[in-house]
């Protein structure tokens, strides 16, 4: 049985920038650092690679559009318009279209909020990453906490909707100070919050690092107490956790992600994007001259388009719904993919829950997610962040 993706379902749309004034040392995102960028140039490139997304999903409805990178605040506001005009001219809008921009908190970046809500945003996401001065070095920010508490405080005023990210688990971070921490940004009243363990990612420069024995994050005991005050804070602050890492006030969710996490169908476009529409699986060339090369000689930046298989979609499908505080509706999916088994001994020790049409992993599971997936599912093929 194939996965269930309906046509009904408001269609997503990612939009890659791929440019950064510097690279993170924990990021293994898409992003790169140029001194010029060809502003007119991308701006055509992006509405050409939209049009021919379009013209594969022609007569949907659209949901969302989310403004990746990189660092899309550093985005012309008028190519964020463009692009917003763009798919709206293509796709029915439904009421209510959720238009997020991923933005870094520094003062010149700010400066552009209130022409990036003129521009259509309505929803932004800021990288705060931290509360510390010391941990914000240490992560290779480019601001301060001075600076990026001024930049959080203009997004309120521009937007209607506010989320920004911490990391945690960071080296000789105990629990005290991150419930500090913590609580302080959960002062600042937004709707939602997303919160990441530190994590070692290959190819990075914490990588270099930590194979150097110059950089060690906590053990997996102190994480998981880490993580412990997180659910209990965010819980009590009326943000509970609605995905793995992220946490929201009812109705407040990230409907675009949740497109991802529910497996309906997403677009992407700009470098290194990836789209899933109809059972296919769509990948943009990554490199931004390689990208923008392409959508001049085809007319698109597409670097390869495979059909899922009901295997590779069903693994996906479960891979991004256990993702989730809901779980997975089983009656999408192809339960022969389950080991049935495994998810009796994991309901045992209270790691995973079934009902007759659903799938969940506990709040007690959710710190070893990854360990369970391997549990009850073939994970070949994850879905990737563009």
């Amino acid at each position: 049985m194939n996965v269930a993706r309906p046509d009904d379902a408001p269609l997503a749309l990612y939009v890659h920038w791929p440019f950064c004034v510097s690279k993170c040392p924990y990021c293994d995102f898409n992003s790169h650092v140029r001194d010029v960028v060809d502003q007119d140039a991308w701006r055509k490139a992006l509405l050409a690679d939209l049009a021919h997304e379009a013209a594969m999903l022609p007569g949907r409805r659209l949901g969302s559009i989310f403004f990746g990178g990189g660092t899309p605040s550093l985005m012309p506001p008028a190519t964020v318009a463009a692009v917003i005009a763009g798919a709206c001219d293509h796709w029915l809008p439904v009421e209510g279209l959720e238009l997020t921009l991923e933005a870094n908190p520094s003062s010149v970046e700010a400066a552009r909020f209130a022409d990036l809500a003129a521009a259509g945003v309505n929803r932004v996401s800021l990288g705060l990453q931290a509360l510390d001065d010391a941990a914000l070095a240490f992560l290779g920010r480019a601001h301060g906490v001075d600076e990026g508490l001024a930049a959080l405080a203009t997004a309120q005023r521009h937007f209607a909707r506010v989320s920004f990210d911490l990391i945690y688990a960071r080296p000789g971070q105990g629990v005290a100070a991150w419930e500090a921490e913590l609580a302080r940004a959960l002062a600042f009243g937004t709707e939602h919050l997303s919160l990441y363990q530190l994590t070692i990612e290959p190819g990075t420069r914490f990588a270099t690092l930590a194979a150097k024995g110059e950089l060690t994050i906590p053990d997996e005991d102190l994480a998981a107490d880490l993580w412990d005050a997180t659910q209990a804070a965010t819980v009590a602050a009326g943000l509970p956790l609605y995905e793995v890492s992220n946490h929201a006030r009812r109705g407040a969710e990230s409907r675009h992600n949740l497109a991802y996490w529910r497996y309906t169908d997403y677009a992407g476009i700009g470098p290194g994007a990836h789209g899933r529409r109809g059972g296919m699986a769509t990948l943009r060339h990554k490199k931004p001259e390689n990208w923008i090369g392409a959508v001049a000689r085809n007319g698109h930046g597409m670097q390869g388009e495979t059909a899922l298989t009901p295997d590779e979609a069903t693994t996906e499908a479960l891979v991004m719904g256990l993702r989730l505080a809901e779980g997975v509706d089983l009656r999408r999916i192809d339960v022969a993919r389950l080991d049935v088994s495994a998810i009796d001994r994991l309901a045992a020790q209270g790691l995973v829950a079934r009902a007759p049409d659903r799938l969940r992993v506990t709040a007690a599971g959710m710190p070893v997610l990854e360990a369970i997936l391997r549990e009850i599912v073939l994970v070949e093929s994850l879905v990737q962040r563009s």
